[in-house]
């Protein structure tokens, strides 16, 4: 689910500082560029953090309600999925059952079940490493 969160960008003494409303969080930059990155990134982690403790993805705040002194306001988006993919790499233990012949079969082959498992779940969500 890719969304478009608002950003306040602000001179700091050493970097771009970048508020992000919808989420409460700081976070900085050395450029604006990096800052943009940042904020992807700590908008990015926040973000699965909530949908893994079943919360709700804030909705994006109207440009027009935020007031940015001596700042810049800009919109970063962010594909959750996508950062999931790319970032959340931690392995979840999974138990399944397949009947003893294939057991058999698949480990007279030395086939790789949590491989085999992963790209057969991959194939079947249609999604792309």
């Amino acid at each position: 689910m890719k969304r478009a969160y608002p950003i306040i960008m602000t001179n700091g003494k050493n970097h771009i500082v970048v508020y992000i409303p919808d989420f409460d969080i700081n976070t900085q930059g050395a450029d604006i560029a990096d800052a943009m990155k940042m904020a992807r990134d700590a908008i990015g982690l926040v973000g699965i953090d909530m949908q893994d403790d079943g919360l709700e993805l804030p909705c994006a705040t109207d440009i027009e309600q935020l007031k940015a002194k001596d700042g810049i306001i800009s919109f970063v988006d962010v594909d959750f999925g996508e950062y999931r993919r790319k970032y959340e790499m931690r392995s979840v233990k999974k138990n399944c059952t397949i009947p003893s012949w294939l057991n058999y079969e698949a480990e007279k082959h030395h086939i790789n079940f949590s491989e085999t498992l992963q790209n057969a779940l991959m194939e079947q969500l249609q999604i792309k490493r």
